[in-house]
């Protein structure tokens, strides 16, 4: 049996606490990139998953690009994820939040709901909730950049900044924003932080507006993540 001339290791960082469902979400987002590259093996594994990134890495072809489903290069790109892949050589592309077509991409999610709601941009309010890091700048600046790029997509849309893990939290930011506002999820897994931490502080900050799915779990980030495995080979 012949194997398919390319291949690529997607890995995530996962859930410590409940490392299986992330997992088996990865492996489906995998398969869902591999409908793009029929003649690629699209490989998955979690950093939270004990062994998963070693067993893919002992299999998978020299050579082969790692995608990062980060939203940002901080410690567990740059560092941890070298270290996990050992000698092995493995290039490393850009994570997802880094990708040039994720802007384009958000601005048309965020233009459609403000559609189908009825509101106009000009009275409307987008708040970006990302994660951020006690211990690094890293995180903070890729959804600061992103929100500088989002910005140029849009011609009156206020759009703002809030964290789970910094200043300014969520929901402080989420405070007093008007009716007509959404919040996007600066994530690439729908985690705990998405799942729980962020509607809580929605929920305390008595935001009234229109919650979106975080972005690494739209259909069309697959085709994303396929594009930019297929200009790496």
């Amino acid at each position: 049996m012949t194997h398919p001339p390319h291949e690529a290791l997607i890995v995530a960082h996962g859930q410590p606490s409940a490392p299986v469902p992330p997992e088996l979400w990865l492996q489906g987002f995998a398969k869902a990139v591999n409908n793009h590259l029929p003649n690629w093996t699209i490989r998955s594994a979690t950093l939270a998953m004990p062994g998963s990134v070693e067993r893919q890495v002992a299999e998978i072809k020299p050579c082969s690009p790692v995608y990062p489903m980060f939203m940002a290069d901080g410690f567990f790109v740059s560092r941890m994820l070298p270290k996990r892949l050992g000698d092995a050589k493995l290039p490393i592309l850009p994570p997802l939040g880094f990708d040039a077509s994720l802007p384009d991409l958000a601005a048309e999610r965020v233009k459609q709901a403000l559609t189908n709601n009825s509101w106009n941009e000009a009275q409307s309010h987008l708040l970006l909730a990302a994660h951020g890091s006690a211990k690094g700048p890293k995180a903070a600046e890729s959804a600061f950049a992103f929100q500088k790029a989002l910005s140029k997509r849009f011609d009156t849309l206020k759009i703002s900044v809030g964290f789970v893990e910094e200043a300014p939290l969520i929901k402080d930011a989420a405070s007093d924003l008007p009716a007509q506002s959404l919040c996007l999820p600066f994530f690439a897994l729908e985690g705990d932080h998405c799942r729980q931490d962020i509607p809580e502080a929605l929920e305390e900050a008595e935001f009234s507006g229109q919650a979106l799915s975080p972005i690494g779990t739209w259909h069309e980030t697959a085709s994303l993540v396929a594009n930019a495995l297929s200009h790496s080979a």
